[in-house]
């Protein structure tokens, strides 16, 4: 994780691209209060954060992140919640224990074989009908956002070793074939034009 470690302190500079599908993200969870709420990817607690903000939120929030520099930059949070870092395939949390799962801005900057573990191990950890969050850069073919899908190709380019397979993905497949069932999906075109998928855990 030394790669990210080496972003931590320049990451929050783009975080106002992802806020937009973020809030759109925190809808489609709508976490309550009894809820264990799982950030997997958490980074620097943009979603914790903007979930803190909002009136109605979970009592136990965990934010999770192999890097621990980005961690160290997540701001104080609501007593109960707390980040911890781990690696996405060997979640800190015990079978179906979860109630929401979010990932957000994590699965395309992963190799497909290690989108597929990060999957397995999310419905690990979810209860049976749980709700799984996923946010995505997304470019949908249209021509307006071409440019944007080029720019990500390039950066893709130059910093493989940071951003791993970085582009953009239509997580839906991946989601299906991990046993998670579609709900909705919304795409935002603000900041960075993502998708937001709402899918439910197997029972």
């Amino acid at each position: 994780m030394a790669d990210w470690d080496a972003l931590a302190a320049v990451y929050d500079r783009q975080l106002f691209l992802e806020r937009r599908a973020v809030e759109v993200a925190l809808d489609l969870a709508q976490a309550e209060p009894d809820d264990v709420l799982l950030d997997a990817g958490t980074g620097t607690g943009a979603v914790l954060q903007a979930l803190a903000a909002r009136a109605v939120r979970p009592r136990t929030a965990v934010g999770v992140d192999a890097s621990a520099r980005m961690l160290e930059r997540v701001p104080p949070l609501p007593a109960g919640w707390r980040v911890q870092s781990a690696d996405l395939r060997e979640l800190p949390a015990e079978d179906q224990s979860v109630d929401v799962a979010i990932a957000s801005y994590v699965l395309h900057v992963l190799e497909p074989g290690t989108r597929r573990a990060v999957l397995a191990e999310l419905r690990r950890v979810l209860r049976p009908g749980a709700r799984l969050i996923a946010v995505t850069v997304y470019v949908p073919g249209r021509p307006r956002l071409r440019p944007l899908e080029a720019a990500l190709e390039r950066l893709a380019r130059i910093a493989p070793d940071r951003l791993g397979a970085m582009q953009p993905l239509d997580p839906r497949p991946d989601l299906v074939d991990a046993g998670f069932r579609l709900e909705s999906a919304r795409i935002t075109a603000l900041g960075y034009p993502s998708l937001c998928v709402a899918a439910r855990s197997p029972g």
